[in-house]
């Protein structure tokens, strides 16, 4: 049985973002991905382009997850924009805590993810297939990696069906992860994530933000290509090619790709992998 794929997407903010996306799109879609999934802005700034991408996935005969996060949120709005997804024809939720934008206060009476998850379970019963964030190298805001495996296990009890890591370059990190949630009764799969290497400076700000360690051989060979975007992509593919073959050799559910909505540097990963359709 082939490996199950599925890609994230980010909502373009103008139109000409809007075409490449479709463009990347219609190129990924060669690799046959289960789902393709889409990003929700901090406290949902990013709503109306999140449906509008979800809505053109799904025109495009694809299933979309759409990210929904519940901080800052009221049951009865949170109510409303699931019955709403699920008049799109969504079947698949991303949930999330998520962030609020700067400046504003906690609110809302949803404090957890696991809250969310719940919540849907409750009204919506078994409509959504519900997705949950997990983190191999514990959620930045975590007390302790023990702390975060409750937090996450606690996530699945809810009522998730499945969870994507964040990305990692180091796979002892999600075997640990993995092993140490089936210890405390989590038997939902848990789907590796995995960043494509192509902007060093770009990746190090995004793992520095989001808890991502990027090992120091990997960090200082970077460095050193300086602005050698070429060297830097050839060496990012090496790099993310051997890391997925590690993971689909110790038997992983599945691949999540974060593309940045580009297709060129996923199709590559999959292409050398011999994981594209011929």
């Amino acid at each position: 049985m082939a490996l199950p794929l599925s890609f994230e997407f980010f909502p373009p903010k103008t139109p000409e973002g809007a075409a490449k996306l479709r463009a990347a799109r219609q190129r990924l879609y060669a690799a046959r991905p289960q789902f393709c999934s889409v990003t929700y802005g901090a406290g949902g700034s990013t709503q109306e382009g999140t449906l509008a991408t979800v809505a053109e996935i799904l025109a495009e005969g694809l299933d979309a997850a759409a990210h929904f996060s519940c901080i800052g949120a009221t049951r009865e709005r949170v109510r409303a924009q699931l019955a709403e997804l699920q008049r799109m024809g969504v079947k698949r939720l991303v949930a999330l805590r998520g962030d609020l934008p700067s400046g504003y206060g906690l609110g809302g009476e949803f404090t957890y993810a696991r809250d969310l998850v719940a919540f849907i379970r409750a009204e919506f019963g078994a409509a959504f297939h519900i997705e949950v964030a997990a983190y191999p190298e514990m959620h930045p805001q975590a007390r302790s990696p023990q702390a975060d495996l409750q937090a996450f296990a606690e996530k699945v009890r809810a009522g998730a069906d499945g969870a994507i890591t964040q990305y990692f370059f180091n796979t002892d990190a999600y075997f640990r992860f993995v092993d140490d949630a089936y210890a405390l009764g989590v038997e939902v799969p848990i789907v590796p994530g995995i960043m494509p290497i192509t902007n060093a400076t770009q990746l190090m700000r995004f793992s520095d933000a989001c808890g991502a360690e990027i090992p120091r051989w990997i960090r200082l060979r970077l460095q050193g290509y300086g602005d050698d975007v070429a060297s830097i992509r050839a060496f990012g593919l090496d790099v993310v090619t051997d890391l997925c073959d590690q993971l689909r050799t110790a038997g992983v559910p599945g691949l999540h790709f974060y593309t940045m909505n580009q297709a060129e540097p996923t199709l590559a990963i999959l292409q050398r992998l011999g994981l594209l359709p011929a």
